[in-house]
């Protein structure tokens, strides 16, 4: 009877790879436990829209944000890369929740700058250099309307590094970055997602809808 229970019991708490307890993760992160079981919903759903194997994959990412699978973007693989903390091409539960905490309305901005900074640091050098700084302003702005031609973007990044990189070396350093963030709070605005204050009613919509293109 007593290894019935315990098979029984082993069998009840196998989880994919990368699952954590959301109790651990709550006294990690700015979310409570109920909401983290409610993420594990959301990251169920997220992690089974093309292969089912408990882990978000790339494809399955770029199908949340763009209904589409197979898009090509520079932001898009970038984030991916960010809560990919383990670099094994995967995003596991803990690194979903750890990451996706970024964004919470609770999150220090510091935390919130930081991220954001190795965000647009392509290279991993500690350092925006101006091609860095290019590519992602070129990212950012083929998602928009505005088509503004290669001498805009150019002329956008020439001026930015003109008023960042206060010491001229070529390159924005990441104090020279906190700087930037504190005259321009509103670089952050993008970093807060308000609906994870109550992620029990609130699932982002797009992940919602998401559906795989026959």
């Amino acid at each position: 009877m007593l290894a019935f229970v315990k098979r029984f019991s082993l069998k009840r708490t196998k989880h994919p790879r990368g699952y954590e307890e959301p109790q651990v993760l709550a006294s990690e992160t700015p979310f409570t436990v109920n909401e983290i079981e409610a993420l594990h919903n959301l990251f169920k759903k997220l992690s089974t829209s093309i292969i089912n194997d408990g882990l978000i994959h790339k494809e399955e990412f770029l199908l949340a944000l763009f209904r589409n699978s197979s898009k090509q973007n520079l932001f898009a693989d970038r984030v991916f890369y960010m809560f990919d903390r383990k670099r094994n091409g995967v995003i596991e539960f803990g690194e979903f929740v750890r990451s996706l905490s970024i964004f919470h309305p609770h999150t220090p901005e510091h935390e919130k700058s930081s991220f954001m900074f190795k965000l647009y640091d392509l290279d991993g050098t500690g350092f925006i250099q101006r091609h860095e700084l290019k590519k992602m302003v070129g990212a950012l702005l083929s998602e928009t309307d505005l088509g503004l031609s290669e001498e805009s973007i150019e002329a956008i990044v020439e001026q930015t590094m003109v008023e960042v990189d206060t010491n001229k070396d070529g390159k924005i350093d990441e104090e020279e970055w906190k700087e930037l963030v504190a005259k321009n709070p509103s670089i952050l605005k993008n970093m807060t997602l308000p609906y994870l204050k109550e992620v029990t009613l609130a699932f982002p919509s797009f992940v919602l809808d998401s559906e795989v293109d026959d």
